[in-house]
């Protein structure tokens, strides 16, 4: 799947990576962390599309400036999305916090969804559903 929807700098975050398979329980536990990773994602990706409407309209010297600033904030917000990668979780929307965590269906991948601002996550979807499929995590089915 692509990566999340994101402004157009000359240096662009790599997309974050789903590196393992979490229960529900295991996806809920890792939230605190996760959390903390998301809301400073969001806060660093409209820092980092600030600073790339300042470039545009940047003339002269404060070009260079405000690339440097850019920069910067593309850099930082690509080392959050790395740590949240190392968590094992995908980051889908960087505006809105959107993440999935790779769980277990009738034997079968889904993401289990969450989105910055809920405190558990209560949704599930098929890997191909996205956001608007979600079923409620009653109707999950975990098994190998």
């Amino acid at each position: 799947m692509a990566g999340p929807q994101f402004f157009t700098p000359q240096k662009r975050p790599a997309p974050s990576q789903p590196v393992r398979k979490f229960t529900l329980e295991q996806a809920n536990k890792s939230l605190p962390l996760v959390k903390r990773i998301v809301a400073d994602i969001v806060k660093m990706h409209e820092r980092a599309t600030h600073n790339q409407l300042r470039l545009e309209k940047a003339k002269g010297a404060d070009q260079q400036a405000a690339q440097r600033e850019l920069d910067a904030s593309v850099d930082r917000l690509q080392d959050l999305v790395d740590e949240l990668s190392d968590v094992g979780c995908e980051l889908k929307d960087y505006e809105t916090g959107l993440i999935d965590f790779v769980g277990r269906h009738d034997g079968r991948d889904v993401y289990l969804c969450w989105k910055l601002g809920e405190e558990k996550i209560t949704h599930w979807h098929e890997l191909d559903g996205g956001f608007a499929a979600r079923k409620p995590v009653s109707q999950l089915r975990e098994r190998a």
